[in-house]
């Protein structure tokens, strides 16, 4: 028989999130107020939370300095690409592993797992060797291919655990009544994955646009995404916080938005798995 949960257990349960949410959100929330100060608010001490001066002038320089929409596009091209090609990968990849296991699956699923552990910068010099050499440095074709390489392992992880929930019967009936390999993945396996192919490429959408230190070390100008929209605010003269909290506003607005619409998916696939 369940514990019953008492009203006492519940709100001390509630504040603490809230506590916690508010505390990982605020960095967010301060990053968007400092986007309305002038510099010398920004800087201010004592800091001034909400009775400053409201100014547009930072959004209004950073869209005349810097080309945004080239640098969201690059962004979504660099994200969603690598995204979808890694996915096509890993659901074949991940679907061997699941259900057609060798003495060796494991040992391959924990060598994909310890790739991450790499510093990337173990490996920026090879690979910034090879971009350079295949004429592939600032372009997006460049930036798809090592994001695509960087988080293969995390989406064959998390799809390789959703297919071991599925149980192998219904693949087995499949092939019975005819079903080829290729039918198989395509008609039964992915439509019974879904939630967690959904929260395979949200997460993995956001890990690509927020990554910074492969989009800074291989682009210049044309393939720069917003990462390198962002740092391109950070001169040797000094920080201009609210231009940079401005410019910092409009590369993250775009993902939290997809975010908030897509928790549901999110947290259903990430948290269930695929088929319950």
């Amino acid at each position: 028989m369940a514990r019953k949960v008492t009203t006492k257990r519940k709100l001390i349960v509630t504040a603490i999130a809230w506590t916690l949410g508010i505390l990982i959100f605020f960095p967010i929330l301060w990053t968007f107020l400092t986007s309305f100060k002038s510099e010398a608010d920004a800087i201010a001490s004592p800091p001034q939370f909400l009775f400053f001066h409201w100014t547009m002038e930072n959004y209004a320089e950073v869209q005349s300095r810097s080309n945004y929409l080239g640098h969201f596009m690059n962004s979504v091209i660099i994200s969603f690409g690598s995204t979808l090609i890694g996915l096509i990968i890993a659901i074949p990849a991940a679907w061997a592993m699941a259900f057609s296991p060798t003495k060796r699956t494991k040992d391959v699923l924990m060598w994909m797992l310890s790739t991450k552990m790499m510093p990337p910068v173990g490996a920026l010099i090879p690979i910034y060797l090879m971009f350079r050499n295949f004429g592939l440095l600032d372009t997006r074709t460049g930036l798809v291919i090592v994001l695509t390489l960087i988080n293969l392992p995390i989406i064959v992880w998390m799809l390789y655990t959703y297919f071991k929930e599925i149980p192998g019967e219904i693949l087995e009936a499949a092939r019975m009544d005819g079903a080829s390999l290729m039918k198989e993945i395509v008609y039964v396996l992915t439509p019974m994955a879904v939630p967690g192919i959904a929260s395979t490429l949200l997460l993995n959408i956001i890990l690509a646009w927020n990554e910074a230190f492969w989009t800074l070390n291989l682009t210049a100008s044309k393939a720069a995404p917003l990462t390198a929209f962002i740092a391109s605010y950070s001169s040797p003269e000094g920080l201009f916080y609210a231009k940079l909290s401005a410019a910092s506003t409009m590369a993250i607005a775009p993902i939290l938005i997809l975010g908030w619409f897509s928790q549901k998916q999110l947290v259903r696939g990430l948290t269930f798995g695929a088929v319950k």
